[in-house]
């Protein structure tokens, strides 16, 4: 098991929650897989995850709606 760079430490799979400022509106993408310190609770994602988030924040900028609440696709990752 990985040790957290800021504290010490455990880091384990787990889930977070993702949000971005889009100027005209804010999405928001719940269940986005991470590593996340058992004891300071800070989280990383992999270089996948954030490949995929960027993905799912720019149909959600086409979409233009001014508030938007996603789920982070089961099947990605």
């Amino acid at each position: 098991m990985a040790k957290c760079p800021l504290c010490g430490g455990d880091r384990a799979p787990g889930t977070t929650i993702f949000s971005v400022d889009l100027g005209d509106g804010v999405v928001v993408v719940r269940s986005v897989p991470a590593q996340v310190c058992s004891q300071c609770e800070e989280e990383w994602i992999d270089d996948q995850t954030a490949k995929d988030l960027e993905d799912i924040v720019e149909q959600a900028r086409k979409r233009r709606h001014q508030v938007e609440v996603l789920t982070f696709p089961s099947g990605r990752k």
